[in-house]
């Protein structure tokens, strides 16, 4: 059962308890339903991530964004082992509690990954699959990705790692590295980050990488997005997704680096919408 959450900070949204954690999740629209899977970075949150994207796409959709187990304000269970299997064990349950048995996937980075394996592992659950700036294959470790994974708490810190996400500098805003670090230290927020990609990082994207016989096996209608400025994620990754998924289609944005959803919110919105069902 769900409730309401009052609160002014627009990241907290409703709670549900999915796989037995404490889930908080945005719910917005009606219609056919699309599951939103945030990115890595730290102090995420799937409103702070999805934000442009969520009340555009739910005017004619169902939308349900979730904050991952260990990310934003979702219950963090003591002892909890942070895997590829647990986190997709986790929206599973998540599509459990909301008895949706079917849903399109769009998945950021890190929640690309969670998509590919949601889709390999459940393929009867998955209508469609999104993905963008998506890891999910194996690539070398950029510099880029060693610096959002091993963030250590500042904002200095944070505000370099920003500058790596966005291609277009003037989207960042001089409070954004505060309000960001700011999420990134709540209590018990670093000490989860911490412990889901430790060094050697490269172990993290090669456990996040689906079997290039697992992508060949995917039926699903996929549309693959990706920043051609893209520091995090290579664009080789999504190269490598769209040679792999037979049924899929390739967008690259130019001027664009990681952050797709926000320096072209409105062409990604007219993208899904062409693309997923209604």
């Amino acid at each position: 059962m769900t409730q309401s959450v009052t609160a002014a900070d627009p990241e907290i949204g409703l709670t549900i308890e999915a796989a037995g954690i404490r889930t908080n999740y945005h719910d917005h629209g009606a219609g056919e339903p699309v599951l939103l899977v945030h990115g890595s970075g730290p102090g995420v949150s799937a409103w702070a991530n999805w934000r442009g994207v969520l009340p555009q796409l739910a005017t004619d959709r169902r939308v349900v964004a979730p904050d991952i187990v260990g990310f934003g304000y979702t219950e963090r269970p003591a002892g909890f082992v942070f895997s590829q299997r647990a986190w997709v064990d986790h929206l599973v349950g998540l599509l459990d509690a909301l008895e949706l048995h079917t849903v399109s996937v769009v998945g950021n980075s890190f929640g690309g990954a969670l998509a590919l394996w949601l889709a390999d592992r459940h393929p009867d659950r998955v209508a469609r699959l999104v993905l963008m700036g998506s890891a999910g294959t194996r690539f070398d470790l950029t510099s880029g990705l060693d610096a959002v994974w091993g963030y250590q708490p500042s904002v200095e810190n944070m505000a370099q790692l920003l500058e790596l996400f966005a291609y277009d500098r003037s989207l960042l805003g001089p409070d954004l590295a505060q309000l960001r670090y700011e999420a990134s230290v709540r209590p018990g927020v670093h000490e989860s980050y911490s412990a889901m990609f430790p060094a050697p990082r490269q172990a993290g994207i090669d456990a996040l990488a689906l079997s290039d016989d697992a992508l060949r096996a995917l039926p699903h209608d996929t549309l693959i997005v990706h920043g051609r400025e893209d520091k995090v994620i290579p664009l080789s990754s999504s190269l490598r997704l769209s040679e792999l998924i037979a049924r899929s289609q390739l967008h690259v944005f130019g001027q664009c680096g990681h952050w797709t959803q926000i320096e072209k919110c409105a062409e990604f919105v007219h993208l899904l919408r062409g693309f997923l069902p209604v």
